[in-house]
């Protein structure tokens, strides 16, 4: 391994609730089919990096989602499903009072909430959530741990702190990054250097 770890960051896959819109955050939702086919992808993808990232670090977020991806792309890959650890510091954001709402009806469910998330969108926090800057210093706190290469199965907005946090990005550009659930991100911590697989 080398040491200037790589991260090879997959976002869970498909969850009804992402099909349709509807915030899901901590809450623990399942893959759908579409969210299985995904993972398998991901998982065949990596492939063309054995043998070297079998001796990789494996970690998930506690989340039902990302341990069935991982689950799934360890399988593509050969190795035992369950040789991966559990990272808490992982889990998506939380939305709070927002969970289980879908987009659409957040400007009738709290309009006061969709205009001043408008006003900050980094630092605003929805009731009983948190907002990307929290997210962002639990992170960005894991990542400068990292000393090994390592998979990470986490969230949509975990992946795009990684992104600011490894980059250099303005934090504020967090919200606005994308997050495809049916491609690898490879992080390079030495280089400060992304690209898609």
């Amino acid at each position: 391994m080398p040491d200037t770890p790589t991260i090879y960051f997959i976002r869970h896959g498909e969850t009804d609730w992402n099909r349709d819109r509807r915030y899901q955050g901590q809450r623990d939702i399942p893959l759908n089919d579409t969210g299985r086919a995904q993972a398998h992808r991901n998982g065949a993808a990596l492939r063309g990096f054995l043998p070297d990232i079998a001796k990789a670090d494996f970690v998930a977020s506690p989340l039902g989602r990302t341990r069935e991806t991982m689950e799934i792309a360890l399988n593509e890959l050969g190795l035992p499903r369950n040789g991966y650890a559990v990272e808490p510091k992982l889990v998506e954001l939380s939305y709070g009072v927002w969970e289980g709402t879908l987009q659409d009806d957040l400007a009738r469910v709290d309009p006061g909430g969709v205009a001043d998330r408008k006003t900050d969108t980094y630092r605003w926090r929805p009731t009983g959530g948190e907002s990307y800057a929290d997210l962002f210093v639990r992170v960005s706190g894991w990542a400068g741990a990292v000393t090994r290469d390592c998979v990470v199965v986490s969230h949509g907005g975990v992946s795009r702190c990684l992104r600011a946090y490894v980059l250099g990005l303005d934090p504020e550009l967090i919200p606005e990054l994308e997050s495809p659930q049916d491609r690898v991100l490879i992080l390079s911590l030495s280089g400060r250097s992304m690209r898609w697989l």
